[in-house]
This record gives C-alpha cells, structure tokens and sequence, in this order.
C-alpha cells in the first residue's frame, strides 16, 4: 500500500466514487436491454459491470480496505438515486419525457434497490476475499477470487431481488437463466480481459502514484 499525501489520496478517491457510481448507473440502465447469445437470454449489463470489481480491487491493493469501502458507501446513495433518475428517463432504451419523474415507476425502483444491495453485498465480499489472499505469492490470486464470489453473490442478489415475480412478464420468467448467463460473461469478461489488465493498471499507478509523490516531496 503506497503512502501519499491527504490531497492526493482525496482526488484519487474521488475520481473512484465518480467512476463507481458511473459504472452503476450504465449498468442499471443496460441490464433492461436483454439480447440472445448462441440462443440463450442476457443483458449488456454483463459487460459494464466487471470494470467495478476492476477498480475495487485496484483501490484495496494501492489504498487498502478501509479506502475501498469508504468509496462503496460513498457512491451507493447517490448511485441508486441517479440509476433510478436514469432508468424512469429512458426506460427500455426510450427517452419518456422529464413527466415521467412525477410518477413512481416501480420496475425501475426495484432494479435500482435491488443494484443498491447487490453492489454492497457484492463488494464487500470483494474487498473481504481479496485482502485475505493479496499476500499470496501470485498477484493474481486474490483479484481472480475475489472475483469469482464477489460476481456471484452480486448477480444473485441484484437478479433474484429485481426480476422474482417482476412486472415485467419476460423478465419474471427469464431471470434465472439470463443471472447464469451474465454471470458466465462476467467471468469471460473479468478473467480473459480485466485480469491481464489488472497487472498492467497495477503497475502502472504504483509507478504513476509513486512519482507523483516523489515529486510532491522533493517541492516540499
């Protein structure tokens, strides 16, 4: 864990709430747009949502646990009030008018409550896997585990809470098989592409973070 400077640590942890709740809120938006692949049901939420478990476990090996969490409970608020903003705006991929504000779209609400628990649910279990395995020999270890629970317990949570017994009929129906099939792409997605790219990015910003505060310290 590198030691910066207040100033330094609060822009960096800013920077990751913001992209947090981003990543959030796009996700939110496009789990309602579900597409077949080779003819099974999933949404494009599948590739957005891995870019979080990215940051997080970037975020506890550079600034440790307690940063990390502090960025969840930062970013669920307000996360959960823009996806639900976001989501009643342009539902189902259409523009509905700002009157559509004025009347509470429950479909909408529940995908947004149901990503607010997922995502805290989700995280720390992140957060908690990873900081057990981060000594371990291979760097590779406790991000690919954390990972694989973390995913899990989140597309279970977010899946079984936002589509059992839905108003949404293909929804209600589909949710199990679409919940597996995005957590098969998650995988797909976080191992094959965002593993590889951890240990770049990991590299990268501990060179990055360490000159900039080499720097910092020589001014003073």
């Amino acid at each position: 864990m590198l030691k910066l400077t207040q100033t330094q640590t609060r822009r960096a942890l800013l920077f990751l709430v913001s992209f947090h709740i981003l990543i959030i809120c796009a996700s939110n938006y496009l789990v309602q747009l579900p597409f077949q692949v080779f003819g099974y049901h999933t949404t494009w939420g599948a590739f957005s949502f891995p870019f979080v478990y990215l940051a997080t476990d970037l975020t506890v090996r550079i600034f440790g646990q307690q940063a990390a969490r502090q960025i969840i409970f930062k970013a669920m608020l307000p996360a959960l009030v823009v996806s639900y903003l976001v989501g009643v705006l342009f539902h189902q991929g259409q523009f509905q008018q700002f009157s559509a504000l004025l009347e509470i779209n429950t479909f909408v609400f529940r995908i947004a409550f149901a990503s607010f628990v997922a995502y805290l649910v989700g995280q720390l279990m992140d957060i908690t896997v990873f900081a057990q395995l981060r000594q371990a020999r291979a760097w590779w270890i406790a991000p690919a585990a954390s990972t694989l629970i973390g995913n899990f317990v989140d597309t279970l949570v977010f899946f079984s809470v936002a589509f059992y017994a839905s108003t949404d009929v293909f929804m209600a129906a589909h949710w199990p098989e679409i919940a597996t099939i995005d957590y098969g792409f998650k995988l797909i997605v976080s191992l094959g592409l965002f593993l590889p790219a951890y240990g770049v990015l990991l590299r990268v910003l501990q060179d990055k973070l360490l000159s900039t505060h080499q720097h910092s310290v020589r001014i003073l």
